[in-house]
């Protein structure tokens, strides 16, 4: 694996290795700092506004001995001040490693293209793999390692966040169901995508929460108007109002269901403050496990 721009540029042996030392640097993160990007630069550019990705990404190259450059998006300007290619060469020839927060999701493929160092996708419009990773993690965390044969239901658009979850599902043996109104679902060839990479991945489409969550482990939101979308506001409110998680939609999943959301959240829209905060809601263990999923990934990509 050179870059991680989709979860589907890993195997699941390179996923089970990033986990793997997650969870090991994680339990030993009292014990000092490591030193495997010791002398390591990653250049951090951020066209969109980052709370989780900034921090738990520039905490987790300066605990690893590393250091984090972080440039805006507007001093950048890809494809704008500068063209994707002349980024990638001019940083591939000073820095160590790139991550990217972009909104077309075609940027990092080009700068993946024409430089010689790793290309971490921080969000684009199309993928959010380094939120799946954490969000694994989490899953773990309450139902153990081997998640086969678990369901994770998510509910709301077919959106990025989606996109990366249904994949990363499909490598752990996961059944993801997705439930979205008309005209909000993923693309009809990302189950066919997902099963040529891992046969036998179980993908299904309802527009039912109610039957989404009927066997889930996980439930899992996230805000309906992503960034680049506010003119949408009014409309995708109205669309959206019934796939809202709440206690009456938890009623029909099993006791044993943990809620999940990438944040940020917007309380009482796509999820009710009861659920944000009951006692089923992982969603701040979430947020964390974004550093040690990361230092994973770092340790995988750029480690000594």
């Amino acid at each position: 694996m050179k870059h991680f721009i989709t979860v589907a540029d890993a195997s699941r042996s390179d996923l089970d290795r990033i986990l793997d030392l997650g969870f090991q640097m994680r339990r030993r993160r009292n014990e000092g700092p490591a030193d495997l990007l010791a002398g390591r630069t990653m250049a951090m550019i951020f066209e969109k506004p980052s709370l989780r990705t900034r921090a738990s990404f520039e905490q987790a190259v300066v605990e690893l001995g590393g250091y984090a450059m972080n440039l805006q998006g507007s001093d950048v300007g890809i494809g704008k001040r500068e063209g994707a290619a002349d980024v990638a060469r001019v940083l591939g020839g000073i820095v160590h490693g790139i991550a990217a927060r972009v909104f077309e999701h075609e940027k990092l493929f080009d700068l993946a293209q024409h430089c010689g160092i790793p290309v971490i996708n921080l969000l684009s419009d199309r993928s959010h793999p380094c939120q799946a990773l954490a969000d694994m993690m989490t899953i773990m965390d309450e139902f153990g390692r081997d998640v086969a044969g678990r369901t994770l239901a998510f509910v709301g658009d077919g959106n990025n966040v989606a996109r990366s979850l249904a994949w990363i599902c499909g490598f752990f043996g996961m059944r993801f169901v997705l439930a979205s109104p008309p005209g909000f679902k993923l693309e009809a060839t990302l189950a066919d995508e997902v099963r040529r990479v891992v046969p036998g991945a179980v993908i299904e489409v309802t527009g039912e929460p109610a039957e989404a969550v009927t066997e889930a482990d996980v439930i899992y939101t996230d805000t309906w108007v992503s960034m680049g979308q506010e003119y949408e506001v009014a409309r995708r409110q109205a669309v959206f109002s019934p796939y809202q998680v709440n206690a009456k939609l938890l009623e029909a999943a099993p006791r044993s269901a943990i809620v999940l959301h990438c944040l940020p959240a917007y309380r009482g829209s796509e999820i009710t403050d009861e659920v944000m905060e009951g006692p089923r809601s992982r969603v701040f263990p979430q947020a964390h496990n974004r550093l040690h999923a990361q230092k994973g990934l770092l340790a995988v990509l750029m480690g000594r």
